[in-house]
């Protein structure tokens, strides 16, 4: 869960990889050479153009599908079943130590399930019980698992790492981060793991349908314009000329072919352009035209990198740099429908229609043979480096053996974000020995890998999200405070949305207010903030804008714009969550109950809202209601404090301050620092002192 939504669970409480291939048929449309606006002749970039499905291409492509689903791509995604599970379930038990939870996961029938539960000795004190709907992963590396609730997607707490054939938590839910059964898949996870889904707008995590893994049209683009010409018997013989129907990342330049791969292989700190999406990408298009991905770099820290980092490891290598020179400096007209060859791209190495793992090893040496063997005569170095050849290589010693290129120069190692898993760097370069590695590494900035000059709003809000959701490190809020304008009231319109979420991370509500001020809520309201974006950008400005009147105690502005907030992204429960607990704040609780009631529907397993439904019939005076609904809410998390400590008045309401005890005892056994728990107890125990149980 982002870290934005430490604040809006507070609830209350009582006590307050590109594809080629071509149709070889006869010719009928007439052009002759690639020029720099061939990306804009493409007739499936259009609007019109519409996804076809991998089940159509196969009508005409049927060997290519045979291989292609069979690779990473292929089996990304899927419904959770014994074929698509590479689980191991004999010894399916893990425990998470920090959060005091045991794992275990097996087939119940067809079913998958994912038990949690927590042991006291050997009794077990709570347990719950979850199915599977997803798993996510090849299975190459992984198997991750998902759960759907009424469309809304999150992440389950167990992993399945192939290599080492272990199951652990997943990544990211390590070191006291296990956010159980919450982790929301938005769009931006789903539209690289999977073919694009059906999203609900106005969602973070809400689909009415999502694919069963990546097919042909993510790397050649909609397919509707090109079967549609190929059933009225229009044909391209597209060994003299380009079929613009549809892309073939084979006829695009170096870039645009770098493009495909780097849309889902250049993961990182990922900012889209105004009024773009995941959706607005298509191939053959320019990748930074709709977002710009930046990562962190650092001096001494070469061997380090991320699981999806494969084309920015491999523009770092000489072998692709130099590349580049023999492409620059070819000039024959012939090479017009392959801009790409004698450059290093991705397929140098990779056919994407087969998987890696039904690739024979000599591919990629031979890949590595291309450019340092000429003819029959072996490229000497020195004899303290390596010379390579078309079957052997020499040692420092002059000792023969297979050729294995990878080995040496990409050899495999931990990415620094997934465990468990090894996987070959495509920083191609000499081996690098442990003692030519620097211990201390020193953090330079954010680099933007995919676009040469961004603009400072977009490196200004890239520097808010890599606090956000990477690393809270307070450079980079100064780094970003260094790029916003704030001036003059044009400065502050322009760059309101960035600086809201500056001043709302830093908890300068008094600095929102103003610039509510300022700008005027009229303004704001009416004009500035009336978009819905699967980002849902100007309803999470409105809701920070909400929390700030809150923190400031001014409900009822805090109302409008949490009202905003609701109305521009209806299926953001948190925002409504927010909005229904300011309602009840104010007393109005029959709009509050309709609220948490409204979220309850869309999502039944919502625990903040089914603890503040609580609130709100006690508040009516229904004590059996609340007490039912708080049982709920712990059987679904046995730590959330607001429904322990609601808990606790709730008995304490009714003079059983005994009971009341316990559940602050249990909150306090979690988290020893809750000061509202400490100071109920300690009236709690005052009134057992007295005798007054």
């Amino acid at each position: 869960m982002s870290k934005s939504f430490k604040y809006l669970l507070v609830c209350l409480t009582v006590c307050i990889g590109v594809i080629v291939f071509s149709c070889e048929t006869p010719e009928t449309k007439s052009s002759s050479s690639t020029t720099k606006t061939d990306t804009l002749l493409y007739l499936n970039h259009a609007d019109s153009a519409t996804y076809v499905g991998i089940n159509t291409c196969r009508l005409c492509h049927q060997d290519i599908y045979n291989t292609f689903i069979k690779t990473g791509m292929g089996k990304s995604f899927d419904l959770a079943s014994k074929e698509k599970s590479s689980g191991l379930f004999q010894h399916a038990v893990i425990q998470d130590k920090i959060g005091d939870y045991y794992y275990k996961a097996f087939w119940l029938k067809d079913s998958l399930q994912i038990l949690e539960c927590r042991l006291e000795g050997k009794d077990t004190i709570y347990k719950r019980q979850e199915t599977v709907n997803y798993i996510i992963g090849s299975g190459q590396h992984t198997n991750s698992h998902i759960q759907s609730v009424n469309g809304y997607l999150n992440q389950m707490p167990m992993t399945f790492y192939t290599q080492k054939k272990k199951w652990d938590l997943p990544p990211g839910f390590e070191d006291g981060h296990n956010s159980r059964f919450m982790r929301k898949i938005g769009l931006e996870c789903m539209s690289c793991h999977n073919n694009y889904p059906e999203f609900v707008l106005g969602s973070e995590n809400k689909f009415t349908s999502v694919p069963e893994g990546i097919n042909c049209e993510r790397c050649h683009g909609p397919g509707s314009i090109h079967v549609a010409e190929r059933r009225t018997g229009k044909r391209i013989d597209t060994s003299k000329y380009i079929d613009y129907s549809i892309v073939n990342p084979a006829k695009l330049s170096i870039n645009a072919q770098f493009d495909i791969c780097q849309r889902c292989h250049l993961q990182g700190n990922t900012i889209l352009k105004e009024g773009k999406s995941f959706y607005d990408f298509k191939p053959g298009m320019k990748l930074s035209d709709y977002m710009t991905v930046f990562l962190p770099k650092y001096k001494h820290a070469d061997d380090e990198f991320i699981m999806a980092s494969h084309a920015d490891r491999l523009k770092q290598s000489q072998c692709f740099i130099k590349s580049l020179e023999k492409v620059a400096s070819r000039t024959s007209a012939t090479d017009n429908l392959k801009p790409y060859k004698d450059a290093m791209t991705c397929v140098t190495c990779h056919n994407p229609h087969v998987s890696v793992r039904e690739t024979n090893p000599n591919v990629f040496n031979d890949a590595c043979n291309n450019c340092h063997f000429e003819g029959t005569k072996k490229i000497k170095e020195t004899k303290d480096k390596l010379s390579f050849g078309s079957a052997i290589i020499c040692n420092k010693k002059g000792i023969t053996k297979a050729s294995n290129c990878v080995s040496c120069h990409m050899p495999k190692s931990g990415s620094i974000d997934i465990p468990h898993v090894t996987v070959h760097d495509h920083f191609i370069r000499k081996p690098i020995s442990q003692k030519d590695k620097k211990a201390l590494k020193e953090f330079i900035g954010l680099y933007a890998i995919n676009e040469k000059n961004p603009s400072s709003q977009t490196k200004a809000r890239a520097y808010l999200n890599q606090y956000e959701k990477f690393e809270n490190k307070p450079a980079y809020l100064d780094s970003a405070a260094f790029y916003l304008k704030h001036q003059t009231v044009a400065d502050l319109r322009a760059n309101m949305e960035s600086l809201v979420q500056l001043y709302f991370i830093q908890h300068n509500f008094s600095k929102i207010c103003d610039l509510a001020t300022t700008l005027t809520d009229a303004k704001i309201l009416n004009t500035l903030l009336v978009k819905k974006t699967y980002a849902n950008d100007h309803a999470w400005t409105s809701y920070r804008f909400g929390e700030a009147f809150y923190h400031q105690g001014d409900l009822q502005r805090a109302i409008n714009y949490y009202k905003k907030a609701v109305d521009l992204a209806p299926y953001v429960l948190d925002f409504k969550n927010k909005y229904g607990t300011t309602l009840a704040s104010k007393g109005l609780l029959a709009e509050a109950e309709k609220t948490f009631k409204d979220i309850l529907v869309e999502h039944p397993k919502h625990v903040s809202a089914i603890t503040n439904l609580g609130y709100v019939k006690l508040s009516q005076g229904k004590a059996n209601e609340a007490k039912q609904l708080y049982a709920k809410a712990l059987s679904l998390d046995p730590d959330y404090e607001a429904a322990l400590l609601n808990m606790a008045g709730l008995y304490a309401y009714q003079k059983n301050y005994k009971k009341a005890e316990s559940y602050l005892n249990k909150l306090l056994k979690r988290n020893p620092t809750n000061q509202q728990a400490k100071q109920a107890l300690s009236q709690i125990k005052a009134r057992l002192y007295h005798g007054n149980n």
